[in-house]
């Protein structure tokens, strides 16, 4: 199984480079890019940390496997004593005091964080526009948006100038990114990896996802980063996913599910939609069973979501009025200072989404939206329950469209959630969903139950080496 880390830690052993040597190469990579995919660099902390790795080596003392091996960071998840500006007005002098659960767990392991990534502010977003960085530019075409909202953090994974990227996905932020930049993101299952110190959009739905460029860096990352966490008390216990969970043995003996409205729905892209179906035909002529499924409508799972992830983010958000985090203005009283602070350092987005949370949670409002929210989420929860009983993994496009052009999501709103179709309603399962840069030009996702990462990891070795 290929691997970056497996090689990059080989070639450290090896003495074939130092980690001081490959940290700045990344470095230097990162303050020449163009595509706006940074907000910081962590220079003088990476490389101490590169140069203790070197004294390992040279004085014969054992590394680990992930220990010397930069990575990337989307600013929306604390290191201490770094910036932490989740790419707003509101937060850009803000010094984290702590380091989240996840990122300290990859610390421990000896892997060194090099870079905060640009994304849209606080999350609010599928382009990465909404940033006072500028526009991340799409990896393959830099006309093009990266994604969102993790688009930095994809863009530096597919440039190679990370050798991974910890992003954050709540209804599709690292998978359609992933797709878009020809790279695989992972959406692990809600509460594998602690969210202690991401800051939040969506709490039920907000999940530490990694990037990188294949199946095995992933595994290596999602181990380190899962397991129990008394900070969050959402997590789960998580099994270790074993390096043999690439033996594509027993594959053709699956069965296979595709949700029919995704691929009649009038909004999805002709081509997206003959290469998707091009893939399950694949499929059929290797043995493999493949089963049409029924689903709720991608306006009923956007509507859905965004409702709830409105609510959420309105409640969240509410602390940061420039008293106790982040910048202030000073009116003439502590009133208008709350008013005018928040009007002036959030983006248009993300005033349009806590409009909107707070719109729905009012009163004369709550019942008929936000609870009607609600039980649509309890009812997709079964139907997926139900849906593997019959089918081993789900496969769907990540979207229904190419990326747009940078510009045009924020003069159409609506269409930058719809776009978001095919990635929300698993988000609202809480199952786990991989991205892999194949089939079709912005990708295919691989669903399956709850905490069945194992079978995904298996099907998309299968499907890499298929199609």
């Amino acid at each position: 199984m290929e691997s970056m880390i497996h090689k990059i830690h080989q070639q450290l052993v090896d003495k074939e480079f130092s980690c001081t040597q490959l940290v700045q190469e990344k470095l230097d990579q990162l303050k020449s890019n163009t595509h706006n995919s940074v907000n910081s660099l962590l220079e003088d902390s990476a490389l101490a940390l590169a140069k203790k790795v070197d004294a390992k080596i040279e004085n014969g003392e054992e590394i680990g496997l992930l220990e010397g091996i930069p990575f990337g960071i989307k600013d929306v998840y604390l290191l201490q004593g770094t910036y932490t500006t989740a790419s707003s007005d509101m937060l850009k002098k803000y010094k984290s005091p702590y380091t989240a659960t996840s990122i300290q767990k990859l610390l421990d392991a000896g892997a060194i964080p090099i870079v905060k990534e640009n994304c849209d502010a606080f999350g609010h977003g599928s382009s990465s526009e909404n940033t006072i960085f500028g526009a991340v530019k799409n990896a393959v075409n830099p006309e093009l948006v990266a994604g969102g909202s993790s688009g930095g953090s994809a863009v530096n994974v597919a440039k190679n100038w990370t050798v991974f990227s910890i992003g954050g996905d709540t209804g599709g932020s690292v998978r359609q990114p992933a797709g878009y930049n020809n790279i695989y993101g992972l959406k692990p299952t809600y509460g594998r990896i602690s969210r202690y110190g991401l800051m939040a959009y969506a709490s039920s739905t907000d999940c530490v996802s990694p990037f990188a460029q294949n199946l095995e860096d992933l595994r290596i990352v999602l181990n380190i980063m899962s397991g129990h966490d008394i900070q969050d008390q959402t997590t789960i216990d998580s099994e270790t996913i074993e390096a043999d969970v690439f033996d594509t043995k027993g594959v053709k003996d699956f069965t296979v599910g595709y949700y029919r409205n995704f691929v009649e729905s009038d909004a999805i892209d002709p081509k997206i939609k003959v290469d998707f179906m091009a893939v399950l035909e694949q499929l059929k002529a290797k043995g493999i069973k493949v089963k049409e499924l029924d689903f709720f409508d991608g306006e009923t799972l956007v509507a859905t979501y965004y409702t709830i992830a409105m609510a959420e983010t309105a409640s969240n958000l509410s602390r940061l009025d420039g008293t106790n985090y982040g910048s202030r203005i000073y009116d003439e009283n502590l009133k208008e200072s709350y008013a005018i602070t928040r009007s002036e350092m959030f983006s248009e987005e993300s005033k349009r989404r806590i409009v909107g949370g707070n719109q729905v949670l009012s009163q004369g409002h709550s019942d008929a939206i936000y609870l009607k929210a609600l039980e649509l989420r309890d009812e997709i929860i079964e139907h997926f329950a139900h849906d593997f009983k019959e089918v081993d993994v789900v496969l769907s496009p990540v979207t229904p469209n190419n990326p747009p052009k940078i510009g045009n999501s924020l003069k159409d709103p609506h269409a930058m959630y719809l776009s978001d179709a095919y990635t929300v309603g698993f988000s609202l399962g809480e199952v786990p969903t991989l991205t892999i840069p194949k089939g079709t030009a912005t990708g295919i996702q691989i669903t399956a139950a709850k905490s069945n990462e194992a079978t995904i990891f298996k099907f998309a070795n299968f499907l890499k080496e298929s199609i």
